[in-house]
């Protein structure tokens, strides 16, 4: 659509006079240009404005007013240059610090030793090539990390998956060993590394119904379990590293950590390393106490069908998602897609049903969805 109609559009949906007109195309074409227009999944021929216009359709009249001042002073998206910004500050920041760490400590040295003295920055190159990181999710952005460390990690050491093959981990094993010239090294560190986690749950919960520990902290045990004494050190470092976390996701993978050690005392790994490149505020959820909130949980209630349901969702703990996965209630985008536990008014499209009527629902910036 051509991006003055659009505009028009836009202003006669919401009934704006001239002068709010121009105010708010004002700010629509900034931040459409800065950040919205990025979103990855926008279908073609449809950039933020349209989809807006389409989006704000669905409501009532005398709602798009609360509609629009969501997206106008709550929603939070994440664009793709703080995404690789995070990406690229992981290795000097977390990676790195932890070598420096390991080393001084052998050493009984302050850190500014270690950095200093030629052997010991030998040894920091010794165990980064000693480590792996591997991805836990298409999200891990691999092939940033890779880029962003040309010279300092070698794409030897860089895997986008756990599920590693025998003969994956043989090979990486050999190359490693022929770096550091030793034939009997094994592996000292694994990262695991993913982009977002709003529940934590994905990364690791127990389910009462098996009573078992569940999760990619699970399967990566299972995926190491023939290869750990032959290619990874006894007690190696796990480090696992999530780029952008919630407040709440942090807290529940810390609990569920410290409550699954007994189920994880045999897994071959020391005491887990936990980072974050950044964590969202404890007071971005949308909140029915605050009258500003409230009124858009009402609309994410009213207009919500339930056929976006899953087997998947159901894992959150809530019986709908009308506030996304595991009822996270979060106004978050990221540029590349949508997580489900943001708000279901963002994200969801359903074709809805007359008898008895459902809302059809129109997402602002679609989801992809990972499970079917």
């Amino acid at each position: 659509m051509n991006d003055d109609l659009s505009k028009r559009v836009l202003s006669m949906i919401m009934d704006w006079d001239d002068d709010r007109a121009r105010k708010e195309y004002q700010w629509l074409e900034f931040f459409s240009r800065l950040k919205y227009d990025g979103y990855r999944d926008f279908q073609a021929g449809m950039r933020f404005i349209e989809s807006l216009a389409v989006w704000l359709q669905q409501f009532d009249a005398a709602e798009r007013e609360v509609a629009y001042q969501f997206v106008r002073s709550r929603l939070v998206f994440i664009g793709l240059s703080e995404t690789h910004h995070l990406v690229e500050q992981f290795y000097p920041k977390v990676a790195h610090e932890q070598f420096t760490r390991v080393v001084s400590a052998r050493h009984s040295v302050p850190k500014w030793t270690t950095l200093s003295r030629q052997e010991l920055r030998e040894e920091i190159a010794q165990l980064r090539r000693k480590t792996l990181f591997l991805g836990l999710s298409d999200g891990a952005r691999i092939d940033v990390l890779r880029h962003s460390n040309a010279g300092r990690l070698s794409n030897e050491q860089i895997a986008p998956t756990i599920q590693l093959d025998h003969d994956k981990w043989d090979d990486l094993l050999k190359d490693m060993r022929a770096d550091v010239g030793d034939n009997e090294a094994r592996f000292s560190m694994v990262y695991l590394i993913d982009d977002f986690t709003a529940t934590g749950t994905s990364f690791l919960r127990y389910d009462k119904n098996q009573e078992k520990w569940k999760g990619k902290l699970a399967r990566f045990r299972d995926t190491i379990a023939k290869v750990k004494d032959s290619h990874l050190e006894p007690s190696f470092t796990l480090g696992v590293h999530h780029y952008i976390a919630s407040y709440s996701a942090q807290q529940k993978i810390e609990s569920a950590l410290s409550d699954s050690s007994g189920e994880f005392s045999d897994a071959g790994w020391g005491p887990i390393q936990l980072s974050f490149g950044t964590v969202l505020p404890a007071g971005l959820p949308m909140s029915d106490e605050s009258d500003a909130d409230s009124a858009f949980l009402a609309l994410a209630r009213k207009y919500y069908d339930p056929a976006v349901e899953t087997k998947h969702t159901e894992v959150g703990g809530t019986k709908h998602v009308d506030l996304g996965y595991g009822g996270c209630a979060l106004p978050v985008v990221l540029e590349h897609n949508t997580p489900n536990n943001s708000l279901a008014l963002l994200w969801a499209e359903s074709a809805g049903q007359e008898n008895p009527p459902i809302h059809a629902m129109r997402p602002l910036f679609r989801r992809r969805q990972r499970h079917v």
